[in-house]
C-alpha cells in the first residue's frame, strides 16, 4: 500500500519501534498503518513497548533510532534512553508531549514531532459545528419539538436565533483556536480574539480583532476556549467572566475542564443566564451526582472532539509522513521545540 502522497520515500529505512498503551496501539496501527509506517521505516515487530524496563524492551530499544509514541507512552528517562544508544527522534502520533519526553531527550539532543496539527483539525471541526449548531439552537428546538410533536411558529422566531453577525469569541490562538478562526472564515461571524502573545499585526492577518479578556467575555455571543492548561491559566475562565456575557451567550470548551471555573459555571447555567457545551469537564468524567449533568442548558459530550474512528489515520498518516521527513534529512515539519513545550497543551 502507497504512503500518504508527498511522505517522502527513504532509500534506507531507520530502524524504529512503536511505544504506547496496547489499546492505543489496537486503534491506530491497523494493517494499513503498518504498510504505511513499513515504507519509511523498519518497524520492530508487534506489541508495542509499554514498559522501557523488560528485557524485551531494551533488546528493542537497542537498535531503535526512530520511536514511534503515542497515547500512555512510558517517560522517556534517562534510564530508557540509556537503553537507547541509537535513538535520535522521537515521532508522537498524538498531541501533548508532555507525558514522556523528559528534559533526558531534550539533553541528548533527541529531535522530536507531534501529530498535534492531526488532531487539532477535528477538535476544530466539532467546535465550528457547535457554533452553528448552537445558533440556530438546534439541539433544544429538536428536543421539544420531539416532545411536543408538532411545528413552532417558524415566523415567530426570535432574533437572537441564527447566525448571521453573531459574534464569536476565541479564547488563545492556539494550533486548535487558529483552525477554528480559519473555518470560520466562510461565514457571516465576526471573531474576536484574545491572546496576550499574538501582536496587533498578526491578529489582522488572522481576520480577527484582538481584544482583552473582560472585552471578550462580554461582547462575544459564544466564546470557544483553546487556551492549554498551565498554572496560569487554572480557574482563567472566572466567575466574574461567566456572569458577564451576554443573556443566552454560549460558552464551548474543548480545551481542559480545570480551566474553567466550575463551580461558578454550574451556578450561571443553573440560573439559565448562558448555555455551554462541554466536551471537558474537571475531572474528565464528571461524578454521576454532578449538577451540571442535571442543566439542561449544558451539552456535555465525552471528551470526543479529538480524533476518533477513522480520524486516527490522520494521526499515522502525518507521523508516516515526518518519520519520511526525518530519515531523508529533510527535518520534521511539526517540531516540537524544548523552547515552546511550556506554553504547549
Amino acid at each position: 500500500m502507497p504512503t500518504t502522497p508527498g511522505t517522502p520515500v527513504p532509500r534506507n529505512r531507520p530502524r524504529a519501534a512503536a511505544a504506547m498503551n496496547p489499546a492505543a496501539a489496537t486503534a491506530l496501527l491497523d494493517a494499513r498503518s503498518l504498510a504505511t509506517l513499513d515504507e519509511v521505516c523498519d518497524l520492530a515487530p508487534l506489541p508495542v513497548l509499554d514498559d522501557f524496563g523488560t528485557d524485551r524492551a531494551r533488546a528493542v530499544l537497542a537498535d531503535a533510532e526512530i520511536l514511534l509514541t503515542g497515547w500512555g507512552c512510558p517517560p522517556l528517562d534517562a534510564a530508557a534512553l540509556e537503553a537507547a544508544p541509537r535513538l535520535r527522534a522521537v515521532v508522537h502520533t498524538a498531541g501533548s508531549v508532555r507525558g514522556h519526553i523528559t528534559e533526558a531527550c531534550w539533553e541528548r539532543g533527541i529531535e522530536v514531532s507531534s501529530a498535534a496539527a492531526a488532531n487539532a483539525l477535528p477538535v476544530a471541526e466539532y467546535t465550528v459545528a457547535m457554533i452553528l449548531l448552537s445558533g440556530k439552537r438546534v439541539l433544544e428546538r429538536a428536543r421539544d419539538y420531539r416532545a411536543e410533536r408538532r411545528r413552532d411558529n417558524w415566523l415567530a422566531t426570535p432574533d437572537r436565533v441564527g447566525n448571521y453577525g453573531r459574534t464569536v469569541g476565541i479564547l488563545s490562538a492556539s494550533m486548535i483556536g487558529r483552525r477554528v478562526i480559519e473555518l470560520l472564515r466562510p461565514y457571516d461571524l465576526p471573531v474576536l480574539l484574545h491572546d496576550p502573545y499574538v501582536s496587533d499585526a498578526e491578529a489582522a492577518e488572522l481576520g480577527v480583532r484582538p481584544v482583552g479578556l473582560a472585552e471578550l467575555f462580554a461582547e462575544s455571543d459564544v466564546v470557544s476556549v483553546h487556551t492549554p492548561l498551565l498554572p496560569a491559566t487554572r480557574g482563567l475562565v472566572s466567575r466574574e467572566l461567566l456572569t458577564s456575557m451576554r443573556p443566552d451567550a454560549v460558552l464551548i470548551n474543548t480545551a481542559r475542564g480545570a480551566v474553567v471555573d466550575q463551580d461558578a459555571l454550574t451556578d450561571v447555567l443553573r440560573q439559565h443566564r448562558i448555555r455551554a457545551v462541554l466536551d471537558v469537564t474537571d475531572p474528565d468524567t464528571l461524578p454521576a451526582a454532578h449538577p451540571l449533568w442535571e442543566c439542561g442548558n449544558a451539552l456535555i459530550t465525552p471528551h470526543l472532539a479529538g480524533s476518533q474512528g477513522n480520524e486516527w489515520r490522520r494521526l499515522v498518516d502525518l507521523a508516516a509522513g515526518e518519520a519520511g521527513r526525518w530519515a531523508t534529512g529533510d527535518g520534521f515539519a511539526h517540531p516540537v521545540r524544548r523552547e515552546r513545550l511550556a506554553f504547549l497543551a
